[in-house]
């Protein structure tokens, strides 16, 4: 049977990718205190659509490649985290950028709310188009599009919505595997645990194309080493504020760093200190901020659904 696509809008504008950096850049712009928004989410709207008339032929190697990849292997979660907190899976609720170019993202809500680094969705003001569908999969090998709803370059945060999601019926596509946000920043020392996808080209090698020959996805373990010291935590422009020793690679920006023992989230992962040769991250503080000024534009009559839900935090549903 020919997959399907479920339309979570009602009027889906033609895909358009902007070009992604496969690179950590610094960004060149100014901390702002709003980021950039649109004023509504999508209503559910099912609409089936033949997957592969949704992205140019340009996409469709990378995409054909990284979902076969996904859908014949499968990443363990640890035994430990399975024991302690048998409900939580992060590898199924993480996504890869289905381009060529690699990236990383984790969704927070059943609702199909993803999370990943500003830098992934754009490096500048000027290259960001909130009507541009990105194309994802989930460690599953299901595809979806999502659209950016929040970008924070200052942070190095960005929210996308799913607005498409493949299915073999047209019937709602909700829930969507997700990951639980920790109610508080982690202690230092904290096991970690990051899922991502690490990039398929040796960007540090002589000569371009040599292939990394690292998995599409890849599960790492390591430990939470702290905030920098005398860097702000809602500041991530350039380096993120969160250290931590998970092993990472080229296109592992916007992977979920999650509570070894809880499974929740903690962290993104971004970008690396060339001093230390320790991995950085955007933090908890940054994250539970980011999100709190979306419930609160709910709040304030601007236009979102009602009963979306921005995130699950630790055992409380936070609904919209």
């Amino acid at each position: 049977m020919m997959a399907q696509v479920i339309d979570l809008t009602a009027d889906t504008p033609p895909p358009r990718r902007q070009t992604r950096s496969a690179t950590r850049a610094k960004s060149q712009q100014a901390p702002t205190s709003q980021p950039s928004t649109v004023s509504q989410l999508p209503a559910p709207n099912v609409l089936p659509i033949p997957w592969a008339l949704r992205s140019p032929p340009s996409r469709h190697d990378a995409f054909r490649r990284k979902r076969a990849w996904l859908q014949t292997h499968s990443v363990a979660v640890p035994a430990d985290l399975r024991r302690l907190s048998p409900d939580a899976d992060p590898v199924a609720a993480t996504l890869v950028f289905a381009q060529e170019e690699a990236g990383t993202a984790v969704c927070i809500s059943p609702d199909g709310i993803v999370l990943t680094c500003a830098h992934c969705v754009a490096e500048t003001p000027v290259d960001l188009d909130l009507g541009t569908l990105h194309s994802l999969l989930f460690a599953s090998g299901r595809a979806v599009s999502a659209r950016t709803v929040a970008w924070d370059p200052a942070r190095d945060l960005a929210l996308l919505v799913i607005v498409e999601a493949e299915a073999e019926a047209e019937e709602s596509p909700r829930p969507f595997p997700f990951v639980r946000l920790a109610t508080s920043a982690p202690k230092r020392g904290t096991r970690l645990l990051c899922v991502g996808h690490p990039g398929s080209e040796d960007l540090e090698a002589a000569s371009p194309g040599r292939p990394t020959g690292y998995d599409t996805l890849v599960l790492s373990a390591g430990t939470f080493r702290g905030l920098a010291a005398g860097q702000d935590p809602q500041d991530n422009g350039d380096v993120g504020a969160l250290a931590h020793d998970c092993w990472t690679y080229w296109g592992h920006s916007g992977a979920g760093l999650v509570d070894g023992r809880s499974g929740e989230l903690v962290g993104l992962h971004s970008s690396w200190d060339d001093e230390t040769g320790l991995r950085r991250g955007v933090p908890w503080e940054a994250i539970d901020a980011f999100v709190r000024e979306m419930e609160r534009n709910q709040r304030d009559g601007k236009g979102v659904v009602d009963g979306w839900r921005w995130c699950v935090r630790g055992y409380a549903v936070a609904i919209l």
